[in-house]
């Protein structure tokens, strides 16, 4: 099959969209906005998503001179737990809008996933403001193995908001006089956010107090160095974050057979497949996205030595793209037959 392919990545920082010829004879064109769906009543709010979209991919096309998009997949935050709205309107509207038709409806992790590592097995960790971790052995019994990802008041531990919240908490236990507190994170508290008395009136009302508590994350990562509070709230966040990768990693396929052999030949719109497992004992790769690792060595130092003692059998990997990467990657698979990830909803959902 020849066309263009969409791909949809829509989540807290705002809604991208890319497309794609295929067989891959031109650029990916692109286009972005920091405006996010609205999440209202009925979850995320497919009209205010395809407000964006739609003319969005009809001037992306216009740009590739085409008519139509042959396949798509929209990658959304919330679309497993809040995506009841996008799963009835998305597939009738892409069809007639932009004439889809093949739509794949995926969670954000999914995408994460396919952007990361594309169509092979494994485990990826999307850490930024929250944090999930997502992992298949690609069998239909398998299907997507999933830890974390349940907000920050829940879970999300590593994440971001974690970090910055347990760093504002050794700030506050300096001001009182508590054990465990760190003057440094008292210090750059006041920087940020004011005298100390006044965080709670500041952060407590806030709707998005996961973001306000994130941003607080690099001011640990700065204090780390020369902070031993700040250092070991980075190691704890590390031993969360492997954690999180661990309970997903496939189990070991030793004496089971792999994907089909022509998987291994796959383009998989990230790059090529050259591995699915070790030959040798079963390995995995793991992969880690997202922000967060932009805090650079104070967290990947532990980070890295966790996730060697808890998978010391995973392959760790680079990741090879993002969201949108992952999108592309499923929706490309779609119009090739050749769509590896299994369809496990609500994670991946398969619209004809």
């Amino acid at each position: 099959m020849t066309g263009h392919v969409l791909g949809v990545d829509s989540g807290g920082s705002g809604v991208r969209v890319a497309l794609r010829p295929v067989p891959g004879d031109g650029p990916d064109l692109t286009w972005s906005s920091a405006v996010p769906a609205t999440v209202g009543a009925k979850g995320v709010d497919a009209r205010s998503l395809l407000a964006q979209v739609v003319p969005a991919a009809r001037d992306l096309l216009a740009r590739a001179g085409a008519q139509h998009c042959e396949a798509a997949c929209v990658g959304a935050a919330g679309m497993a737990s809040l995506g009841g709205d996008l799963h009835a309107a998305l597939p009738s509207a892409l069809r007639e809008a932009l004439g889809v038709r093949t739509l794949a409806l995926a969670s954000d992790a999914v995408t994460a996933y396919a952007g990361a590592l594309g169509q092979r097995p494994g485990a990826v960790v999307a850490a930024g403001t929250g944090l999930i971790a997502l992992g298949t052995d690609l069998t239909a019994e398998g299907g997507w193995r999933r830890a974390d990802g349940w907000g920050h008041l829940l879970g999300d531990c590593g994440s971001g908001a974690w970090i910055g919240r347990a760093g504002l908490e050794a700030a506050m236990r300096a001001y009182d006089g508590r054990a465990g507190g760190s003057q440094a994170l008292l210090e750059r508290l006041r920087a940020v956010f004011g005298p100390a008395p006044e965080l709670p009136a500041a952060l407590y009302p806030r709707a998005d107090r996961p973001a306000v508590l994130a941003s607080f994350a690099p001011e640990v990562g700065r204090c780390a160095p020369a902070d031993p509070v700040a250092a070991g709230i980075l190691r704890r966040a590390a031993r969360h974050i492997a954690e999180a990768a661990a309970a997903v990693c496939p189990p070991p396929r030793s004496g089971r057979e792999g994907p089909p052999a022509e998987a291994a030949r796959r383009t998989d719109g990230v790059g090529e497949v050259t591995q699915g497992t070790s030959e040798a004992g079963g390995t995995y790769e793991v992969a880690l996205t997202g922000g967060l690792l932009r805090m650079g060595t104070p967290l990947l130092t532990p980070l890295f030595e966790e996730l060697h003692m808890q998978l010391p059998h995973a392959r760790q990997v680079a990741a090879a793209g993002e969201p949108l990467d992952g999108a592309l990657c499923v929706a490309e698979a779609l119009l090739t037959d050749g769509l590896l990830l299994p369809a496990d909803p609500p994670m991946l959902r398969i619209v004809c």
